[in-house]
């Protein structure tokens, strides 16, 4: 048998070291170092690898261009967000606090939208709190399938089978690869299972939608290749004790990133705030002598 290689990473950089060492030398942290397993087998996607073709160089001008096919949302705020829908086969990653309303706002969506095969993949809750949260949002779309699993070739063969239109994943920080035998929530996961579903969206032309952690800095947790694995990258932002939630683009291979969402927290979901002069100038206290908004 051949010998099992382990390396030492970085939990909060992802720098890798050949020894366990106290404080981290790229990021400054300490007692972040984890000894994780090197494996060498290959990838378990495996109608990705029966679909590759051999690929030849061309060029540029000989290159067919062809407008983008997007999934128009039923949420105006986030439509313009991502440039004008959501682009087939597209990974966007969804970061945000704790309780600040990232699964509200997707299962929303996904109830919204009518006729269109949605599998929602949940690795944080049961279906029955899905559900409670389903009744309140206002169930809409009876084509929403529940998945409520953290195994990575259990995920990507119930893809195959329902085929849906939409992938949502909560959250991506939950996912177990087999290939890896560190813990769930690593860096090697992460970025594993992250490459996964990369496969999964561009092959079968599926937008698929992660939803992130973020670190006490305010950072989405995992390594920052993650980031730049994403076509985008969105900030859910906001007080947990205020109603109002700000939705911003951080990345975007397919729009601009000047874009901002601004939603409402209610009983009944996210409202959409199409008039920003609502909360900006419409409330403030008469007795002001003006408003400056920057």
């Amino acid at each position: 048998m051949a010998k099992v290689k382990k390396t030492f990473v970085c939990q909060s950089c992802g720098t890798h070291s050949p020894k366990w060492v106290g404080k981290c030398a790229q990021c400054g942290e300490w007692n972040t170092y984890v000894e994780e397993v090197i494996q060498k087998e290959t990838s378990s996607f495996r109608s990705a690898s029966s679909q590759i073709k051999s690929n030849k160089p061309i060029r540029v001008i000989d290159v067919s261009s062809t407008n983008e096919q997007r999934l128009i949302l039923p949420d105006e705020e986030l439509n313009r967000i991502l440039g004008g829908g959501l682009v087939s086969g597209s990974l966007v990653l969804i970061g945000g606090e704790p309780g600040i309303g990232k699964s509200t706002l997707l299962l929303q969506l996904a109830m919204q939208l009518n006729n269109r095969k949605v599998l929602y993949i949940s690795g944080e809750e049961s279906e029955q709190q899905i559900k409670m949260r389903a009744e309140r949002l206002g169930i809409g779309n009876e084509n929403v399938y529940l998945l409520c699993d953290t195994s990575l070739d259990n995920l990507i063969a119930h893809m195959e089978t329902v085929q849906p239109e939409l992938v949502i994943v909560d959250s991506i920080q939950t996912l177990h690869s087999p290939l890896i035998e560190s813990t769930a929530g690593s860096i090697s996961q992460i970025r594993e299972c992250a490459s996964e579903l990369l496969k999964y969206a561009k092959t079968e032309n599926v937008p698929v939608v992660l939803i992130g952690h973020i670190n006490k800095d305010g950072n989405i947790a995992g390594p920052k290749v993650l980031e730049h694995m994403v076509d985008v990258v969105l900030q859910f932002e906001g007080d947990r004790n205020h109603i109002y939630r700000l939705l911003r683009s951080m990345k975007n291979r397919f729009g601009s990133t000047n874009e901002l969402g601004i939603y409402e927290m209610q009983g009944s979901g996210m409202r959409q705030v199409s008039n920003p002069s609502e909360i900006l100038i419409s409330n403030r206290d008469n007795s002001l002598s003006g408003t400056t908004i920057a």
